[in-house]
C-alpha cells in the first residue's frame, strides 16, 4: 500500500484543532522514534527509510517497525509503506544493528491523532510538535493502492482547506532534517 500524505505548517494551530476536534475525538500520543540506515547510507541515498517507532498512549504503549521504499509521487513525497507490531522494541534495536544497520537519528513527536472518514477515505490527521523544532505541523493520510494516489492527494489537499490549511503552507520539510539541522547548529 501507498501512503498517499501531505503536511502542512500550521500557522493558527488552535483554529486547525478546533476544526479537527469536530471530526473526531484526539488521541495523544508520544511517538519516539529511531532512524536506521547502512553505514554507506543506501537507504537515504534511495529515497527508503527504516524506523522502529514506540508509541506512547494514554493507556498503552506499543512498537512498529516500518519501511518505507521511495516515493511514488515527486511532489508530496507519498511512499510505499510496511509496518508491523513489534513486541519487544530493545530487541528490534539489537536485531537491526546485528545485521549492520547504524542510528542515524532518535528524536521525539508529540502527537494528537484523529481518525475520521472523508470523501470515501479512511484519514489520519496528525496534529504534531517536535520539541527540537519550532513551528507546528498537520500531517493527513491515507493507505492506497498506487492507482489511487492522484485521487487521494486530491482528497486530501480538500481536507487541508477545510481545515483552513493552504497551498502555501504545504511543506515537504522532514522532520528528521529539521532535527538533524538543528541539532548541528547547536541550537538544541
Amino acid at each position: 500500500m501507498i501512503e498517499a500524505e501531505l503536511k502542512a505548517r500550521v500557522r493558527e494551530p488552535e483554529a486547525v484543532l478546533a476544526r479537527l476536534d469536530e471530526r473526531a475525538r484526539a488521541r495523544s500520543e508520544v511517538y519516539q522514534d529511531t532512524y536506521y540506515d547502512r553505514p554507506d547510507g543506501v537507504l537515504d541515498g534511495a529515497g527508503e527509510e527504516l524506523r522502529v517507532r514506540t508509541v506512547r498512549g494514554e493507556r498503552s504503549t506499543r512498537t512498529l517497525l516500518t519501511f518505507k521504499a521511495a516515493a511514488v509521487d515527486a511532489v508530496s513525497g507519498s511512499k510505499p509503506e510496511e509496518e508491523t507490531d513489534i513486541a519487544d522494541a530493545e530487541a528490534a534495536h539489537r536485531i537491526l544493528r546485528g545485521l549492520g544497520y547504524v542510528e542515524t537519528i532518535a528524536f521525539e513527536k508529540q502527537c494528537l491523532n484523529y481518525d475520521f472518514e472523508a470523501r470515501g477515505w479512511r484519514m489520519l490527521a496528525t496534529f504534531v510538535r517536535v520539541p527540537e523544532i519550532e513551528g507546528t505541523f498537520l500531517e493527513v493520510e491515507t493507505l492506497v493502492d498506487e492507482s489511487a494516489v492522484v485521487q487521494a492527494l486530491s482528497d486530501i489537499r480538500a481536507v487541508f482547506g477545510e481545515l483552513g490549511i493552504g497551498e502555501a503552507d504545504l511543506t515537504r520539510e522532514t522532520y528528521t532534517d529539521a532535527v538533524a539541522q538543528r541539532r548541528r547548529s547547536g541550537a538544541v
